[in-house]
C-alpha cells in the first residue's frame, strides 16, 4: 500500500514555480503549461501602473516554491486602469476646505486661475483636460483637476 502511494502521489517529485509577476497572460499560460502547471485567475485588484495592464501582478505560491504536478496557481492581474470615483461638490467652498476633500479621494489639484469675485479663494469652476467638470461626473484615480477660484475683487 505504501508503495502504491509513492507511485502515484508522485513523492518526492517537485515543480519549481516560476516567476510570472508582470507578464501577460499569454505569456504566463504558456509558461505554466510547460511546468505542468495550472492557473487560475482570482480577481484583479487596484491599478498599479508599474506593471503593464492585465498583467500579473501577484501570485500564490510564490516563485520559486516547490509544488507538485498540475497544481493551480492563483494569480491576480493588474486592471486595465485605475477605478472611477466621483468628483465631490466643492463649489462656493474655500480652497483651504477643497483642496483635503480632493487630495482624500486621490485626485491631483492643478492649474489654479483666478477671476473676479468677491469671494477670495472660493471655489468657482472646475475643469478637467480643459473641459468645464460637474460635480459628480466620474474620473479616474490621479485625474488632475484645475480649479477656478475667486480674486477677492468686485466685478
Amino acid at each position: 500500500m505504501l508503495k502504491w502511494l509513492n507511485i502515484s502521489t508522485n513523492h518526492g517529485e517537485f515543480v519549481i514555480v516560476p516567476d510570472l509577476k508582470g507578464k501577460s497572460l499569454e505569456t504566463v499560460g504558456i509558461e505554466l503549461k510547460d511546468h505542468d502547471l495550472a492557473m487560475e485567475i482570482q480577481d484583479s485588484a487596484n491599478y498599479n501602473p508599474k506593471y503593464p495592464k492585465y498583467s500579473v501582478i501577484e501570485q500564490n505560491p510564490i516563485a520559486g516554491s516547490k509544488v507538485k504536478e498540475n497544481r493551480k496557481i492563483y494569480l491576480i492581474l493588474n486592471p486595465s486602469g485605475y477605478r472611477k470615483v466621483q468628483v465631490p461638490n466643492i463649489l462656493k467652498r474655500t480652497f483651504r476646505q477643497a483642496k483635503p476633500q480632493l487630495e482624500a479621494l486621490e485626485f491631483k489639484v492643478g492649474e489654479i486661475t483666478y477671476i473676479d469675485n468677491i469671494g477670495k479663494d472660493v471655489v468657482l469652476g472646475m475643469r478637467h483636460n480643459g473641459e468645464t467638470l460637474k460635480s459628480g461626473t466620474l474620473l479616474p484615480l490621479t485625474s488632475t483637476i484645475d480649479l477656478v477660484l475667486g480674486n477677492g475683487k468686485r466685478n
